[in-house]
């Protein structure tokens, strides 16, 4: 038997401003209704044009990762592929996002903090 991915859930202080943050990031719909799960206070989900759900956990006492701290790691992150890197940080930003890495000799990859913390980046595609 292979397992199904249903979903990458993130843990946070406030999931339904994080799923609107990644809703600016990645487009989708916050909350579709979806038998797999109910949303409320706790819970969040973002079903993205691709497919992959996003889903949002609250945890009372949230400790977002340091990047790249090793005392708090990353633990994973998500990869993003954009066209344009300089549209896509200007949302991003707008959106809440902290630049944690723009360096220009990067590749064509940025590195930023969510508004809980979690790093992801925006890679040139």
């Amino acid at each position: 038997m292979a397992a199904e991915l249903q979903c990458v859930v993130l843990d946070c202080p406030d999931p339904l401003l994080l799923a609107a943050f990644y809703r600016s990031v990645a487009g989708g719909t916050v909350n579709l209704p979806d038998p797999r799960w109910s949303v409320d206070e706790e819970w969040a989900t973002l079903h993205t044009p691709s497919g992959l759900v996003l889903a949002f956990q609250r945890v009372a006492d949230h400790r977002p990762p340091h990047w790249p701290d090793p005392d708090r790691p990353q633990q994973f992150h998500l990869d993003f592929g954009v066209p344009d890197l300089d549209r896509a940080q200007e949302l991003a930003l707008a959106g809440g996002a902290t630049l944690l890495d723009g360096r220009p000799d990067t590749g064509g990859w940025r590195i930023y903090a969510d508004p809980a913390g979690h790093p992801f980046c925006l890679v040139r595609h």
